[in-house]
């Protein structure tokens, strides 16, 4: 029960409402919101079923992506419900709230008009409802001008050459079996792995970056504006990883990273390098807390022009004698954290970026890197909010890893990282990735998250994370041999790895230096007790 003069509005997004739908329509609200972006299918359903009172609120305009509505195809969904409830009854809304969109398309200075032409952020979509709206109060020839803009823009980009590559999509068509899936099982590989690298028991390493600091933002800050040059700029950075090199060696690091200094983000650089992406100025959204991030746009068929990473990693891998991982973010990541194309399934925009990143695997081995990243920390990201749609989600999933990383040869060594998950819902999925390495959370849970992995009887190789690398406190090397020992109660000595649990880009120079001696100093303690 509540108070006679206040309306409530029982809001539900990011998926239908199921069997919930009857409980919904019991509660004691005044209106019901529906995402009919994410499950269109569910207005129909319910319709029939409302009580006389209910009003309906009409989530039509996508409240998580930046593409313009098609008006007069949301306008018929509206018509829909305004001939069966009436238009007292009914609300135009966006699917859930804009905090995920940006703000205001008419600040981008920098993309063209036609890609402008295609999208519509916060300020744009409350036009488009504001428009339905007009549409169904005054009549549809009240916002004719509007209504057939819209149906231009929607035809323009269907038909565009810059969204649709043919030899992109005959290469999709040729993905089979074959291209998922490594030449040998895991069992043979990790011998052939073992003769190459060489390496001891308990290899140690770090996840991949290194901070970015004060002086280096100072320099990319400097560099975009135009007040450093291009050259002066790399050797800037080239010096640097050089002395990261140095330092991984000083520490007694047994496989070193390269720093990632000239990256300005895991997935904006690499959209950067290939086609069918395109960049705002101000497309800033929520990421949590104060944190904000301005993904990248794929609006378009995705390919490779040229490698992205290569010239970077054999650079580093000429400093040093010890094996330098090369870098890469996997496509599932890619495509979670980007505003995704709507004019295709999900899976196809992932498939598309996991054939690029294949390209650049095989690049990287062809230049003599024997270990090779690919980090999908937003792998259970994707898990749709219903149960049942996570066969489908992780099959395309895992599928899309796949593709990227079976190019590779048996000798070369494939990790992947996958940040904080709870891995006990979809380990068999995970165990599907076949990725050599894979490197975890667990410092956290003080190696908890390896319960999921033992019950499995996980065979390939696991680097739980020995320090949380978001405190600023230094952990002692008792704290990380004490985990250590305890991941070695469930894991065989040739299974584990010794790393932190996340990269180290936000952390400060003195503190990871202490913190790594200590983690390489327990590696070298549990090798002595082996």
């Amino acid at each position: 029960e509540h108070a006679s003069d206040l309306k409530i509005c029982l809001t539900s997004y990011f998926a239908e409402l199921g069997g919930n739908a009857e409980t919904a329509l019991a509660l004691p609200v005044d209106a019901l919101h529906l995402d009919l972006v994410r499950a269109p299918e569910q207005l129909d359903a319910l319709l029939p079923k409302l009580p006389a009172d209910l009003v309906l609120s009409l989530g039509v305009i996508d409240g998580r992506n930046i593409w313009r509505a098609n008006l007069p195809e949301v306008l018929k969904t509206v018509q829909k419900a305004s001939e069966a409830l009436g238009a007292d009854r009914i609300i135009v809304a966006p699917s859930c709230s804009l905090l995920h969109c940006p703000i205001d398309l008419d600040m981008e200075d920098e993309l063209d008009d036609e890609l402008l032409g295609w999208m519509a952020f916060a300020k744009q979509k409350l036009s488009e409802i504001s428009t339905l709206a007009k549409a169904i109060n005054d009549g549809p020839d009240s916002v004719s001008r509007i209504l057939d803009e819209s149906s231009v823009w929607h035809a323009t980009r269907e038909a565009s050459s810059r969204v649709h590559q043919p030899e992109v999509r005959v290469r999709l068509e040729s993905i089979d079996e074959s291209t998922m899936r490594r030449k040998s099982p895991y069992a043979v590989r990790s011998e052939k792995q073992r003769a190459k690298l060489g390496l001891p028991p308990l290899p140690t390493t770090t996840i991949g970056s290194y901070p970015q600091t004060a002086e280096i933002r100072k320099a990319r800050s400097a560099y975009t504006r135009g007040k450093m040059e291009r050259a002066e700029y790399d050797q800037f950075l080239r010096d640097r990883m050089a002395e990261t090199i140095r330092f991984q060696e000083d520490i007694d690091l047994d496989v070193l990273v390269h720093g990632e200094y000239e990256r300005n983000d895991m997935v904006e650089y690499f959209g950067e390098r290939l086609e069918g992406f395109a960049f705002t100025r101000y497309g800033w959204v929520q990421s949590y807390g104060s944190r904000c991030v301005k993904p990248p746009v794929i609006y378009g068929d995705v390919s490779r022009p040229k490698p992205m990473t290569v010239d970077w990693i054999s650079r580093a891998q000429q400093l040093t004698d010890r094996p330098v991982k090369g870098m890469l973010t996997g496509p599932v990541t890619i495509t979670q954290w980007s505003f995704v194309r709507d004019d295709q399934p999900r899976e196809q925009t992932a498939y598309q970026i996991a054939l690029a990143i294949r390209d650049e695997v095989a690049d990287l081995e062809a230049a003599g890197i024997g270990i090779i990243q690919i980090d999908e920390p937003a792998f259970r990201e994707g898990l749709p909010l219903r149960r049942e749609g996570w066969k489908k989600y992780l099959d395309w999933a895992v599928s899309a890893f796949l593709i990227s990383s079976c190019v590779a040869d048996d000798a070369t060594q494939i990790h992947t990282h996958m940040c904080y998950s709870e891995f006990n819902e979809f380990i068999e999925p995970i165990a599907a990735l076949d990725a050599d390495v894979i490197s975890i959370e667990a410092s956290r849970s003080n190696m908890e998250l390896l319960d999921a992995f033992v019950r499995y009887d996980y065979p390939n190789e696991i680097g739980p994370g020995v320090y949380d690398i978001h405190s600023p406190r230094v952990p002692s090397t008792e704290g990380m041999t004490n985990r250590l020992r305890k991941a070695l109660e469930v894991l065989k000595p040739g299974q584990l790895w010794v790393n932190p649990d996340c990269g180290l880009k936000t952390r400060g120079w003195p503190e990871i230096t202490d913190s790594l001696k200590n983690m390489v100093a327990a590696a070298k303690t549990l090798r002595s007790e082996l």
